[in-house]
């Protein structure tokens, strides 16, 4: 397993992504993960979701700097809901160090459900139980947390993700009806 910190790339490189996708970015915060998913997703679409404009404005001021026009910016509060975005829409929603940060989990997940197409899928990423770095222990949602939460929600595990040694990952699908 490689070690050290996220290297979005190389973990997007993971997932079966198609150019003219239509993704979500819950919890965007300033673009480390949304920019490089829409250089992939180069005829598609990316809703940058976060609850901050300050995020959002530093997003996309990268984003323009580096002529990327496929992102959507979208405040919103995600354990709310995402009105901005139609139900059954998005084929790829990213929940990256998200969960340690939202009280309600369970809302998040049953966003994520309402926005995607059948068969569609969950990226989660998040600090590992045992990372010397991170946010603090207690506020930290463990793999088998995660997967729970994402079951209640009605997905199921796909496949575990290499993210290095700090994080955990998770791709998680809605199985077909």
């Amino acid at each position: 397993m490689p070690t050290g910190f996220l290297d979005p790339n190389e973990i997007l490189s993971q997932l079966p992504l198609e150019k003219d996708m239509i993704a979500a970015d819950f919890g965007c915060g300033s673009g480390g993960w949304v920019i490089p998913l829409a250089q992939k997703l180069t005829d598609g679409i990316v809703y940058a979701v976060d609850v901050q404009e300050s995020s959002l404005s530093a997003m996309m001021s990268k984003a323009n700097l580096q002529g990327i026009s496929n992102i959507k910016k979208i405040l919103a509060d995600i354990e709310r809901g995402v009105k901005q975005i139609d139900d059954s829409s998005c084929e790829l929603v990213l929940m990256t160090n998200l969960l340690f940060q939202v009280d309600n989990k369970e809302a998040v997940f049953k966003e994520a459900k309402r926005i995607l197409k059948e068969s569609g899928r969950i990226l989660v990423i998040e600090w590992g139980m045992e990372s010397p770095f991170g946010p603090m222990q207690e506020s930290r949602v463990s793999s088998g947390r995660a997967q729970e939460f994402a079951e209640k929600a009605g997905f199921v595990l796909e496949k575990k993700i290499e993210t290095g040694g700090y994080h955990y990952g998770l791709l998680l699908n809605l199985p077909k009806k």
